[in-house]
């Protein structure tokens, strides 16, 4: 893709290269190469140098010689004899620089015969020393070596004759006397732009040129200097057509507003891995994983991460990308950043032998076995199968197999190579053929191909049409044929890729947070601003794309988008893929005209392939430029000449510069402005451009996230490796330092807001998102310098380690059963907040809990599961500290380097961890709702009427947001009970009762108090009523809402100062039941302002996404709720008929009941409405009283509020009682009821209750069949 080339250049090329086997300097072995002596010589690798490169230097791309040298021959010389396999391979290359820019090198490595007697005889010299070594190697039953460099095993028809045992021999061993050694050579175009087929043929043409029989027509300079000098890039949305040695070689560039340029083989990458993989690399690739790709092939390594990322588009990878790793830098994979790497393999090492240092979030692609290995918890992409279908359909009408096909692709390709142009040896492409010969020949893809015929009903007649076209031409035609194939097999699956962004993002700009202030300050606050508005973006998302998108949000490849789009105010400005896919959003919006807020799940088809596959085709079909043609250069008489087979040192006085005047360049090319427009152009296509302000903050707000872009190819001295770790450490710092901020803003930034109830109000899927890239990033540092790996999990085989040596030194019989406090340790249950001691802090016991989880399997699950546990706990820098206070397991662990041992680092680290103590996390108990969790219940009756002569058998039934228990009986004696049940989530009531049996069946309770005994939460539900006949209400059981308590040592003292926070209705009225004249006195004002903060509440609570709403029961019920607001307006001038005789709210109500009932009443009034009213109040009357629970006078008040709210009534009922005779004898004048205008405000605030589907808690309405 054109992702930043040097703006300096518009030649094609910028250099030519040779490299080889330097005969002066002789043979040196490559260490760094990392291969073992004990292979024969001809299998190992030897230094490469770089030969000759021309011209010298030019300015806007200096020449990187160990760079160019490293990955022209990644594994260095290899050696052949003439019975090995010896056909040019092609690979292509990237040269990242350290700003980000990237060059291209296209190299072709081909074997040539030593000529050299010395090179000669030191390889037989190693091959004596090597069998003396390895005298016994014929005895051992081996397989041949396959030459392990970069090709599968060749055909080797010679062999077959011989016997096993020569053959071996003949393998294994070189004879100077009767073998010719042959020795790999390169050559290599570095170029700015990446025309990949069109440097191929380049450069296969020149080999050609080389080996043929017949010597070319103009020196081989003369073609070199042409391309060097003389053929331009092709300016945007125009086609070239320059001359090879053989043949014309056509490129063309894609205009401004088309997808950037890209020259690869989609189809091969779909070929080796399948639609279903690639999809799955391409998730990996978009949420910033750790991607290595694994094959023997460079070409392939570089064709698929170049595909992954070129279909990424519009956004762009961030971080290291390392398409070919030299195996110098191996140490590399230690990175514990987000990289794309590909790794070569010698075709013999399978996957199990690979010591990778870190798993946990990797995603493995061993090309070569059509296998790919996924982290764990990988959301899925949204539309996935729909999205699979429509790119299965594109491939299948080229007779790609959807399912991937690598055998048909590896022969097709071999036979293919020696057509006349060369033009493909190993495409992987099928593309060429007619789709029934390849079918032939694949009968196991036959049936794979029928079968998703039929699933995705495309007919094979319509698939062979592409074809027909191609077969009865001639060679030539039909290798532009196959390439212009690729080209529309290509933009065709790239546009529905690109596609798929279009749709989701078709409204992103709405959500792009401007700054308020100039670029200069939001860029040094960069760090702290959010750029875009997540949190209303993803709640309009469908629900099944939220957990990919929620990760996606997070990542550095949006964050720098988003950059770019604040940074670019008008089209002029903005960076060339910004622009494309603004363009198309714009037209996607047209044809849409759907409101920006209106989300649908609905796939959407990509509509304008067509389009784009014109514009390819309009440019073949009639090239716009064409360059100057090779010509003979001034050179002497004599140079030039070369042997017929050897690739030549060219002559440098003649390539080493370009033509003198630059008018000679304008005249004899095409006319100057469109070069000079071009420019602007490209200057606009690029994302670095020079010294313009916009780039400098560009490009430092991309290197935000990430500390190091790029492994410097050069100069591996221990000194670079020790700073390159260094520059680790200091990154994994400060991306630590910004997630926690991150995950405390937004949780802290909304709970300040909403002081009203501290609700948590981040919502699930974006806490989920935070917590899991939280424990990406402690296992990237626990993987971070590991001496030696075990598991896939870094974090959780530390933990194990130290599990297992705190355990060796643990004495028997210490630890207690698991989970549970010693009875020992627990004092009498007697105070209201001391009814339980805290648990004990325990890092193994946390451990233990995870261990005992049957659910989680894996070693990065338990990791991930522990760290929400110790989250939730409040205890993850504690726990993190103890571990890594064993300092001898830490230096036994990890090497020197590594950030664990970096100690003012590790404190910074864990310092920043303990800011999360701040808020409280629900993270373990909201995502494993299915375990087993056990709970502790304790009942704490009153000090001062003790319930010591109480005889009745006591039950508890606890409910939390997820389920229920059920009734559980409590032993009278202890009053407390621990019970295991599926985990019930927050808990929201507990409703507690008594059988009323014996002589003393009356109970003052304070409250009850329950603790889950994994996370440690503690819930208090006060009480302070009496249950028992004859006594406060009359009631037997009652409903209490509870509030989870702060976990501090002066816990009772705050009890006892403030009044908690949340409290179960009652708190105010228990002054009633003990003394009637300390009833608390509130004015009609301050009712009228707790109903409607009781109502506010609620209606705040509809408005959060669902996501986020706390408990709605505790605005019902808890203190300062509805129930209590109403029950003050009821109690406002109400009538007590003697001093120490209770009347309650009920009994008003149940008159009221009584004369509604009356029958000459009913007569008395025609008005329908009011005969509605009256038929529901008395139907609710009925239900509740005739309810089978004892639940006492204020409990059925309670329960009629409730169900007024849930079904839209108690603004009726207050109208309807306001006018009823009952309530004039049975308030005084004063009354709140019996004034219209306050009546009327009430009615007023309690209709905005109808807007709301108002769902209760199963236990608020047990028993009442409505």
């Amino acid at each position: 893709m054109t992702t930043g080339f040097s703006s300096g250049s518009s030649r094609f090329a910028d250099y030519f290269v040779i490299c080889g086997l330097d005969t002066e300097s002789g043979l040196e072995p490559d260490e760094l190469s990392g291969e073992n002596f004990e292979q024969s010589p001809l299998r190992r690798t030897f230094k490469s140098k770089v030969l000759a490169h021309y011209p010298d230097n030019v300015e806007w791309n200096p020449f990187d010689q160990d760079a160019v040298g490293m990955l022209c021959m990644p594994k260095g010389l290899s050696f052949r004899t003439q019975v090995d396999s010896r056909e040019p391979q092609f690979h292509s290359f990237i040269i990242t620089r350290e700003d980000g820019s990237r060059t291209y090198g296209f190299a072709l490595t081909f074997f040539e015969e030593v000529t050299s007697k010395q090179i000669c005889s030191a390889m037989q010299t190693l091959y004596h020393m090597h069998n003396a070594e390895q005298y016994d190697i014929l005895h051992t039953p081996t397989t041949p070596h396959g030459p392990e460099d970069q090709r599968p095993p060749p055909p080797r028809p010679v062999l077959h004759a011989a016997p096993a045992i020569s053959r071996l021999q003949r393998f294994n061993s070189y004879d100077i006397s009767r073998d010719t050694l042959y020795v790999s050579k390169c050559i290599c175009l570095i170029t700015p732009m990446a025309f990949a087929q069109a440097c191929r043929k380049v450069l296969e043409q020149l080999h050609q040129a080389v080996t043929s029989p017949q010597p070319p027509p103009l020196p081989l300079e003369s073609y070199i200097y042409n391309i060097l000098y003389e053929v331009p890039l092709p300016p945007s949305g125009r086609s070239l057509k320059f001359s090879g040695v053989y043949g014309p070689v056509v490129c063309q560039r894609p205009s401004t507003s088309e997808l950037p340029l890209f020259d690869f083989a989609i189809s091969e990458m779909f070929n080796l891995l399948g639609v279903e993989n690639v999809l799955q690399l391409f998730t990996c690739a978009l949420l910033e994983l750790q991607i290595l790709l694994y094959s023997q092939h460079y070409q392939r390594l570089m064709t698929v991460a170049e595909s992954i990322t070129a279909l990424m588009f519009p956004f762009q990878w961030q971080h290291v990308y390392v398409p070919i790793l030299p195996a110098s830098l191996l140490h590399f994979l230690d990175a514990p950043v987000p990289y794309l790497m590909g790794l070569h393999s010698n075709g013999q090492d399978d996957r199990t032998k690979l010591e990778l240092p870190q798993e946990a979030n990797l995603c493995f692609v061993d090309i070569d076995n059509h296998f790919i290995e996924l982290p764990e918890e990988l959301p899925q992409f949204p539309n996935k199968l729909e999205f699979i279908q429509e790119i299965s359909e594109v491939l299948m009408s080229f007779g790609v197999s959807p399912e991937g096909n690598i055998h048909s692709s590896e022969s097709q390709g071999r036979s293919r190579f020696r057509s006349v142009d060369m033009v493909s040896d190993k495409r992987n492409g099928n593309l060429g053929s007619p789709l029934t010969s390849y079918l032939l020949r694949e009968n196991e893809t036959i049936a794979r191909l029928q079968a998703l015929v039929k699933r995705t009903g495309v007919s094979l007649e319509k698939l062979e049409v592409r074809d027909d076209a191609s077969c009865n031409k001639d060679v030539r035609a039909q290798c532009d044929e196959e390439e212009l194939k690729m080209h529309q097999l290509n933009i065709q699956v790239r546009e529905v890729f690109a596609n798929r962004f279009t749709q989701m993002f078709a409204d992103y700009e709405v959500f792009v947070i401007q700054p308020s202030h100039d670029k200069e300050s939001w860029f040094t606050n960069r760090d702290q601003m959010q750029n875009f508005d997540k949190a209303s973006f993803l709640s309009d998302q469908p629900e099944p794309y939220l957990p990919f998108l929620s990760r996606f949000l997070e990542t550095q490849m949006f964050a720098s988008f988003i950059d770019s789009k604040i940074l670019c105010h008008d089209d002029e400005e903005k960076e060339h893929t910004l622009r494309v896919f603004d363009a198309r959003v714009d037209k996607i919006r047209m044809l849409n005209v759907r409101t920006p807020t209106l989300r649908t799940s609905m796939y959407q088809k990509c509509t304008n392939i067509e389009e784009a596959e014109k514009a390819i085709e309009m440019r073949v079909a009639k090239i716009d430029h064409t360059a100057l043609h090779p010509h003979l250069l001034d050179m002497k008489i004599g140079q030039g000449r070369y042997e017929q087979g050897f690739f030549p040192r060219l002559q440098s006085d003649v390539l080493s510069t370009g033509p003198t005047s630059n008018n000679r360049w304008a005249k004899r090319s095409a006319p100057a402005q469109w070069r000079r427009r071009d420019r602007q152009k490209q200057h606009a296509e690029h994302l670095y451009l020079d010294n313009d302000q916009r780039e400098k903050y560009i490009q430092e707000a991309r290197n935000l996230g990430t500390t190091i872009r790029q492994p410097k190819l050069s100069n591996l001295s221990p000194s670079v490796i020790a700073q390159t770790n260094w520059k680790f450490v200091e990154g994994l710092l400060k991306e630590c330092r910004n997630k926690t901020k991150r995950m405390l803003v937004e949780k802290m930034g909304r709970e300040a807001v909403e002081l009203g109830h501290g609700e948590v109000s981040i919502t699930g899927v974006e806490e989920n998102t935070l917590i899991a890239s939280l424990c990406d990033l402690l296992e990237r540092i626990w993987s971070h310098g590991l001496q030696v790996k075990q598991g896939k999990s870094a974090l959780w085989s530390h933990l194990l380690h130290y599990q297992d040596s705190k355990e060796k030194n643990a004495t028997p019989g210490g630890l207690g059963p698991p989970g549970f406090i010693h009875d020992t340790e627990r004092r009498k249950s007697d105070g209201g907040g001391s009814a339980m001691p805290p648990l004990r802090i325990s890092l193994i016991q946390d451990m233990r809990h995870i261990q005992n989880i049957g659910e989680i399997k894996t070693d990065v699950g338990k990791a991930r599961a522990w760290v929400r546990l110790s989250m939730e706990k409040k205890l993850l820098s504690r726990h993190l500290k103890q571990l890594l206070s064993d300092h001898e397991l830490t230096k036994k662990l990890y090497k020197r380097y590594a950030f664990l041992r970096c100690d003012d680092e590790k404190e910074q680290f864990l310092y920043h961890l303990l800011s999360f103590n701040a808020v409280d996390y629900f993270c373990f108990t909201n995502v494993f709702t299915t375990i087993m969790i056990p709970y502790h219940v304790v009942i704490v009756p009153s000090k001062k009427l003790g319930g010591s002569m109480f005889t009745a058998n006591p039950w508890v039934c606890v409910s939390g947001e997820l389920s229920e228990t059920g009734v559980l009986q409590v032993p009278r004696n202890t009053l407390e009970i621990t019970f295991e049940c599926q985990n019930l989530g927050k808990l929201t009531t507990v409703q507690m009762g008594h059988d009323n049996s014996g002589l003393y069946a009356k109970w003052l309770v304070e409250c009850v108090v329950v603790r889950n005994e994994i996370t440690g939460h503690t819930y208090k539900f006060p009480c302070g009523r009496w249950l028992g006949k004859g006594v406060d209400d009359g009631s037997l059981e009652r409903i209490l809402v509870g509030e989870l308590m702060t976990p501090t040592t002066e816990n009772d003292e705050r009890m006892c100062r403030t009044p908690p926070m949340q409290q179960s209705p009652g708190m105010m009225r228990r002054f009633v039941t003990i003394s009637p004249s300390s009833k608390p006195k509130l004015n009609t004002g301050q009712i009228q302002e707790g109903v409607g903060e009781a109502i506010n509440g609620i209606v705040k609570h509809f408005h959060k996404p669902e996501k986020e709403r706390g408990s709605l029961t505790l605005l019902l019920c808890g203190e300062y709720g509805l129930v209590w607001a109403l029950e003050q307006v009821f109690q406002h001038g109400f009538k007590s008929p003697r001093l120490f005789k209770n009347v309650f709210i009920w009994d008003f109500l149940e008159k009221a009941q009584v004369y509604f009932e009356s029958a000459e009443q009913r007569e008395a009034t025609p008005d329908e409405n009011w005969q509605t009213r009256v038929r529901h109040f008395c139907r609710f009357m009925r239900a509740i009283n005739s309810t089978s629970r004892n639940i006492g006078k204020d409990g059925k008040f309670q329960m009629l509020v409730c169900l007024g709210a849930r079904d839209h009534l108690l603004h009726h009922w207050i109208a309807l009682l306001a006018d009823c005779p009952i309530t004039s004898q049975m308030y005084e004048d004063s009354a709140l009821i019996k004034d219209r205008s306050l009546v009327n405000s009430l009615i007023r605030v309690l209709q905005t209750l109808q807007e709301f589907n108002i769902t209760l808690e199963a236990s608020l309405v047990k028993g009442v069949g409505i």
